[in-house]
């Protein structure tokens, strides 16, 4: 790898039809309402705001037959939010897939890294649209 280009990474997004997905952005989202108890700090840690982070909350909750967060309301503590034990498994069995994923394809990310043109690394994120 050159010093000023990152490394090809492979993510892993899964499609739930006709509007749902889960990825790593939702994954690390409930990863730090596990560290911080509070889904207004897990937005801030991510940078977004308070009713972006509980809309995607709300999404995941939705998406299957489990919720993954459970909120609670005000009180002396002043409310919060915890993972559910699905919200655990969760977490635990997308970064398994995650794993396997990557260990499956690095032969082939290997080889797209030693062709990749290296023009390329001038070419900031914000000028390049969505994944390909």
């Amino acid at each position: 790898m050159s010093e000023n280009r990152p490394d090809l990474r492979p993510v892993l997004r899964i499609d739930f039809p006709p509007a749902d997905r889960l990825g790593r952005g939702k994954i690390m989202l409930l990863e730090l309402i596990r560290d911080t108890g509070s889904i207004s700090a897990a937005g801030r840690a991510m940078d977004m705001s308070y009713r972006r982070a509980w809309l995607l909350v709300d999404a995941l909750n939705r998406m299957f037959t489990e919720p993954s967060v459970e909120s609670q309301r005000g009180g002396k503590q002043g409310g919060g939010a915890a993972l559910t034990p699905f919200g655990e498994t969760l977490i635990r069995r997308y970064r398994e897939m995650e794993a396997k994923m990557q260990a499956a394809i690095a032969d082939d990310v290997a080889w797209l890294e030693s062709i990749r043109n290296s023009d390329m690394a001038s070419v900031s994120d914000a000028a390049v649209s969505n994944d390909a």
